[in-house]
This record gives structure tokens, sequence and C-alpha cells, in this order.
């Protein structure tokens, strides 16, 4: 963050996608209408979450975890299509909050999976607090760095975890996927422009760039859904007989 250059809140060009095509009276009508997945896989998994019974999550902060994550997703799809149907700097904040609260759920869960409940609960409180933070950072020093970099740290330390530390469930190359498609959504939103062109002006790199995050939110609900506990660690079972 500290080594590249400011990254101002309020250039028109993070306000400028390359397809305005306008459909049925809806400005931007693709880039609003990409996020419907968010809303569908976000408020599913909410519903899943606080059902209780049809995910397979064993300890309570892996339940708050989640339920703040796909609440984050759900709110996403409000924010995202309320920013791209007329995009300037005070929605963008309805756009980059629900998903820096989503990523910091995220990152907090696979915590209580992978090192314990405690560490994962702590870091979500921390990291919902840094959410906000960045933002207030952003808005009030015109800065976008903070948020950049915030939303990049999970991306790197998921996947080296995911190899290093042993799994609790089964499934867990589903993380590594996830990982992926939500990095390749990341180079689809920088070559907006170019996957335009290059398609012919079918569909632009951010909506691709939507589709492929919602992809990568649908493969950890499919996780959620099918695993199982593989092995109990150490600091699961104290306490227990």
């Amino acid at each position: 963050m500290f080594v590249t250059p400011k990254v101002p809140l309020n250039s028109l060009r993070h306000h400028v996608f390359a397809d305005k095509r306008n459909f049925m009276g809806v400005p931007n009508t693709l880039n609003v209408m990409t996020n419907f997945p968010f809303l569908i896989i976000g408020v599913l998994g909410f519903v899943l979450c606080i059902g209780g019974s049809f995910f397979n999550i064993s300890l309570k902060g892996e339940i708050w975890g989640w339920t703040v994550f796909y609440g984050g997703i759900a709110s996403f799809a409000f924010g995202s299509a309320y920013y791209h149907l007329k995009p300037d700097d005070n929605r963008l904040v309805l756009d980059t909050l629900p998903i820096l609260i989503a990523y910091s759920s995220l990152f907090s869960s696979f915590l209580v999976e992978r090192v314990g409940e405690k560490v994962g609960l702590s870091c979500l409180v921390l990291l919902l607090f840094v959410s906000f933070l960045s933002i207030a950072y952003a808005r009030v020093f015109n800065d976008l760095r903070l948020c950049m970099t915030f939303q990049l740290i999970p991306c790197l330390a998921i996947p080296i975890m995911t190899v290093l530390l042993p799994p609790k469930y089964t499934h867990s190359k589903f993380w590594l996927w996830a990982t992926v498609a939500y990095a390749i959504a990341k180079i689809e939103g920088f070559a907006d422009s170019k996957i335009y062109n290059a398609n012919r002006y079918i569909i632009s790199g951010h909506s691709l760039e939507h589709l492929c995050s919602a992809a990568g939110t649908l493969i950890l609900t499919v996780m959620l859904l099918y695993r199982s506990i593989r092995c109990h660690r150490l600091g699961d079972l104290k306490g227990h007989p």
C-alpha cells in the first residue's frame, strides 16, 4: 500500500465502464443485471445459515462468519446494482463496503475452521472494523489504496493457508477453486474494455467480473452443502470427553 501511488476516490475513471448500453430503460443494464446472482446466492445462503441444518457447520464461530458473509453478499447485490445505475463517489461506498464485509467474514470463517474459533471470531470483529476504517480512509483522504489492499490480502492468504494448515472438513480444495474464481474476476474487471472489444461488444469484462465472483460464491456454497468433518484438531477437543 505504501509503495504504490495514491488511488483517488473521486477520479472519473473509476466510474467509467465499457458497456454503457441501456435496455428497457435501465442504465448500464448488464452491469446492473449481473448482480442478480449475488442476490439469489446471498439470500439463499443467509437463510440456510439461519436454519442451521442444511450447511455442514459445526462451530458457532462458523455460523457467525458465514451468516455475515452471505448477508454481505446479498447487500452487495443491492449496493452494486444501485451504484451502476448512476456511478459516482457517494454510490461507490455502497458498492465497496458490502464486499469488504463479505471478505472479512469469509476470511474469519476460514480461520475458525483452520486455526480455531477464538482466533476466527477475534479476527471477524477486527476485520469488520478495518472494513469500515477502509471506507472512512477512502472518503477522508480521497485514497482507495487501503480498500484495494484489504481485498487483496484474503486472496493471497487463503490459498497459502489452505496448503499449510490441515483441513477440518472434506472438500477443502473448494477454497482454492473459489479463490481462483475471485482472482479471474479481478482480472476481468481490470480488462473491462479489452474483453468487451474482443467479444465484439456482447458482454464487458466488468459484467463478467460480477458473474465470475458469483460463481466463486456458489462454489463455497456447494462446499458447505457437501463437506463433512474430516478430523478433530486438539484445540477443538479441549473440554470434551
